[in-house]
């Protein structure tokens, strides 16, 4: 039966819609494969995702460049923020720092009108103006009371004195305080005819003087020459001189430089009389020669012959800030402390001259022994004694030079001392110095208000002193 006939041939017709075989050149018939149908489907489909890829591509960079712009411009606003918040935190760092020197200058001057106060001159002062509203007064009324600032220019004196040449080319305050300085020193039996001094060899040399040995009467003295130039370039010279003067002429103690008598006659000759001594501290714990040196030049004396000179110090310091008013030094320091045949201290210097004989360079200057508050130019007070106290307190038991392990520049010490971070070297704590170790840390506190005062120093050394030689 032929039923089956169709189907065949439905079915080669179906087969028959297939490409014809490939027929090489050997015209064998390859045979097809389902090998490039697949590649060809392949192909389109990665042919798409890679269309397609492109075209999210496409849609994404301005998506991506937007995002890019945004972290951008926020990485600027954040710089710029940062930029205004330091400087913010700049300008109120530098309004605390302006506050306190308001506050530090202000501190000054109400320092500085204590003193004016304590030393008679605001009353002087108030004393001159009621005289020149007093002289108005009387020019405009048609009085007849003559008044020596209308009779003479301002600059000129009515006192009349050996040295009224100079007077009448200095301020009137100025001839007030010489003048007061002359009569005191007539009336209590110090003042010196320039003519009874017979100067001998200069021995040292300041800033403002040269110091020369003299004759006086028979006895050996040291004679302080202030220089003439001092005066004509310095317009308080005359103030400073007598103030100096008649600080020294007050001064009654045995560990304290004596004044013999001045000569009162600047500028040529402004002279101070003083009991001549050879021998420094300074030279007396590291011997002759300006060289700091870690290696000693002389033995170092006994630890009780030192103590005792400390001691001395001490009493002398309590002395003169018990006065009224006070006595600061300012200025303390080995080469300025002098010692006699005895050994026996004598504080000296209260004009700031330095002698020869003490060899200083810069490193030894004040810097070394000066207060905080001093370098800084805060107010200070009778605590920045104690420092420089505490300073030659500790070369006095170490026997070395302040910051001698240390090599900088005074500039370098100022600066270090001035933030608190640099002080000499201790020495090695044993039971002995325990005590003294305590003391100099007091002593030289950054703190002034810590710092101890020099009686309660004195009663403290005395007690170490009486320990020490309760073990001898």
């Amino acid at each position: 039966m032929n039923i089956a006939g169709t189907p065949q041939k439905k079915k080669t017709g179906l087969l028959g819609s297939r490409k014809s075989p490939v027929v090489s050149s050997a015209g064998q018939q390859r045979k097809p494969t389902s090998t490039g149908h697949s590649r060809g489907c392949c192909r389109g489909f990665s042919d798409c995702m890679s269309m397609g890829s492109m075209v999210s591509k496409k849609q994404q960079n301005p998506q991506c460049q937007q995002q890019h712009n945004r972290h951008q411009s926020t990485l600027k606003l954040e710089e710029q923020v940062g930029d205004l918040t330091r400087e913010v935190q700049r300008q109120k760092e530098l309004r605390i720092i302006y506050r306190k020197r308001l506050e530090r200058t202000q501190d000054y001057l109400r320092h500085c009108l204590q003193i004016a106060q304590d030393n008679g001159v605001l009353e002087l002062m108030t004393n001159n103006k009621e005289d020149q509203h007093q002289s108005l007064l009387s020019s405009n009324t048609g009085s007849v009371i003559a008044s020596p600032l209308v009779q003479t220019p301002l600059h000129q004196h009515s006192h009349q004195t050996p040295l009224h040449r100079y007077c009448s080319q200095t301020p009137l305050l100025q001839q007030s305080d010489l003048a007061v300085t002359v009569s005191q020193a007539k009336m209590n039996g110090w003042y010196i005819d320039p003519k009874e001094i017979d100067l001998q060899e200069k021995i040292g040399q300041g800033t403002t003087a040269n110091i020369y040995r003299a004759i006086w009467r028979g006895l050996d003295v040291a004679v302080k020459c202030i220089y003439p130039d001092f005066f004509h370039t310095n317009e308080n010279a005359v103030t400073f001189f007598a103030q100096e003067v008649d600080t020294l002429s007050r001064q009654r103690h045995r560990f304290v430089l004596q004044l013999m008598g001045a000569c009162l006659e600047p500028p040529y000759r402004g002279w101070l009389v003083t009991e001549l001594l050879g021998t420094t501290l300074k030279e007396w714990l590291h011997g002759l020669g300006s060289q700091r040196r870690k290696e000693r030049m002389v033995p170092l004396p006994p630890f009780e012959e030192r103590l005792a000179r400390a001691l001395e110090i001490a009493q002398a310091m309590q002395y003169l800030h018990e006065q009224k008013p006070k006595v600061i030094h300012r200025d303390l320091k080995p080469s300025n402390i002098f010692l006699d045949d005895a050994k026996h201290v004598r504080i000296a210097d209260f004009g700031h001259a330095r002698f020869l004989s003490d060899g200083e360079m810069a490193l030894t200057g004040t810097f070394v022994y000066m207060a905080p508050e001093v370098i800084q130019c805060e107010p200070y007070s009778e605590k920045s004694d104690v420092y420089s106290f505490g300073i030659i307190l500790n070369e006095i038991i170490t026997g070395n030079h302040p910051y001698i392990e240390k090599d900088y520049k005074p500039a370098k010490i100022a600066m270090e001392v001035g933030e608190g971070k640099l002080r000499p070297a201790l020495p090695e704590e044993d039971g002995q110095l325990r005590e003294l170790i305590e003391l100099i840390c007091l002593s030289w506190d950054g703190d002034a208000s810590v710092r101890p005062s020099f009686s309660s120093i004195t009663c403290s050394l005395k007690n170490i002193q009486m320990k020490v030689t309760e073990t001898i």
